[in-house]
């Protein structure tokens, strides 16, 4: 067992989970989180529904425009080009703010960047349609409330990764993550389901009034109930402190990244995001093209209803796996063979379907099995490095959202020079495949954290 300075690298592993982490990768400087300590059961489980909630209002707020985009396309007279326009500029700003985000939420929790984030994009949303009837540039301005809406929800899942990484044990993340991550398929469905409905019988703009007023519902119960009085009013002063002091926060990000293992998930996670970001922004627009006679509330919700189970399935078999004795590597590994391998199998069929019901299986086992990387390569960060797990989910997420921009993008413009959806299919299942290959070959389970704050200390 190495030693430095008379500590064990083992103690400072204690230190990095439990409290003050004097050689962490975050610096000297780096200061404990607020309540910075595992939750107890009770308050793990409240704090695991919230979560799920705020997450489900989340992919609601961002599931309104590609629900309602053939609509709106329809009425301003968008072609596939611009309507790829206006979903894409979403993930331009979803970008920016993912390390940021991580960064930041690794400092003074997770729970307090959710809160700020949610509150604003929920905003963003309820005004949409106003802000839209009010221009004559509908183009330019759906675009750029989309782009904001993005830099809001961008720092949501490296919020959650750092939460999980700190607040959960490591025995119970597996279930932890597909549980909440649960609350993607539930927003999907729930927007799919009451906003297919809100659409056809009120209109669009009713949709997003809907998704709007849901984060700020959840918002307003995360401060009064969830957050102790103590706590609620120091929110904004601790963000704004640690925004201006970040800068000079030193991170050894370069050192942790060239590790083999940590750049594997890395890349994983720019496939697997990119490939979900063009699936989730062109499916509803794919149905309706292909299937016209097709009802929105069938396409919408079914897929995302098959998506539960299967995510609350494969969180219980990668808990109870480990818990029996095998290698936490063979099973994420074995995670991303279901979520990204298996998965495409069925991308690749759903291009070659030639009648909606056929197509409604393909989609549905797909996005189901990709429910499986929530406890496959979400988990895999949070082993390789859980004192600053949000910086690096945040920094894995900011590359797949520039492919998934990209994707997006260059999928409606090859629907308007080809008029067919083989290509884009195709371009997913490759996508998914090169990710895929890179993961098993170079993934690990051990910690990469402990041994760089070591190097730290040697310097």
């Amino acid at each position: 067992m190495a030693s430095i300075g008379g500590k064990s690298c083992y103690k400072e592993d204690d230190e990095l989970l439990h409290g003050p982490a004097k050689t962490s990768l975050l610096g000297d400087r780096a200061k404990k989180p607020s309540g910075d300590h595992y939750w107890a059961k009770y308050e793990a489980r409240v704090w695991m529904v919230t979560l799920l909630v705020g997450t489900c209002f989340l992919y609601c707020a961002r599931s309104s425009l590609p629900i309602c985009a053939a609509t709106i396309s329809e009425q301003y007279r968008w072609n596939k080009r611009e309507t790829g326009l206006a979903l894409s500029s979403f993930f331009w700003g979803y970008c920016l703010t993912q390390v940021a985000g991580g960064h930041l939420s690794d400092k003074v929790g997770g729970e307090r960047v959710l809160l700020v984030s949610a509150v604003v994009w929920g905003f963003i949303t309820l005004v949409t349609p106003v802000a839209t009837h009010a221009t004559t540039s509908s183009l330019l301005l759906v675009s750029f409330l989309r782009f904001l809406m993005g830099l809001m929800q961008g720092v949501h899942f490296p919020a959650l990764s750092s939460i999980f990484a700190r607040r959960f044990h490591e025995k119970e993340r597996g279930f932890t993550c597909s549980f909440v991550g649960c609350g993607s398929q539930c927003g999907t469905l729930l927007i799919g389901g009451a906003g297919s409905l809100i659409l056809d019988w009120y209109g669009w703009e009713y949709v997003f009034y809907f998704a709007g007023l849901l984060p700020l519902a959840w918002g307003y119960w995360v401060y009064t109930y969830m957050e102790k009085d103590k706590e609620r009013y120091v929110i904004f002063s601790d963000l704004g402190k640690t925004c201006s002091t970040s800068t000079h926060t030193s991170v050894p990000w370069k050192k942790l990244l060239m590790k083999p293992p940590i750049l594997a998930v890395v890349i994983a996670q720019f496939c697997v995001a990119s490939t979900a970001f063009t699936l989730f922004s062109w499916i509803p627009i794919f149905f309706k093209s292909r299937f016209p006679d097709s009802q929105g509330l069938v396409f919408n919700v079914v897929p995302w209803l098959t998506a539960i189970p299967a995510a609350l399935l494969s969180g219980r078999l990668t808990d109870h796996l480990i818990k029996i004795g095998h290698k936490p590597i063979i099973i994420r590994k074995l995670m991303e063979v279901i979520g990204m391998g298996i998965s495409s199998i069925f991308i690749y069929l759903l291009s070659k379907s030639t009648n909606f019901c056929q197509a409604m299986v393909f989609i549905s086992v797909a996005v189901a099995l990709q429910t499986f990387n929530h406890s496959g390569l979400t988990v895999n960060i949070q082993d390789l490095a859980p004192s600053c797990s949000g910086f690096l989910f945040g920094v894995a997420n900011t590359g797949g959202s520039v492919f998934g921009i990209l994707w997006v993008y260059l999928s409606g413009y090859l629907l308007d020079i080809t008029g067919s959806w083989d290509s884009m299919f195709h371009l997913i299942v490759a996508v998914n495949v090169l990710g895929l290959l890179i993961y098993l070959e170079f993934a690990k389970a051990e910690r990469m954290d402990i041994e760089s704050s070591c190097n730290v200390q040697k310097v």
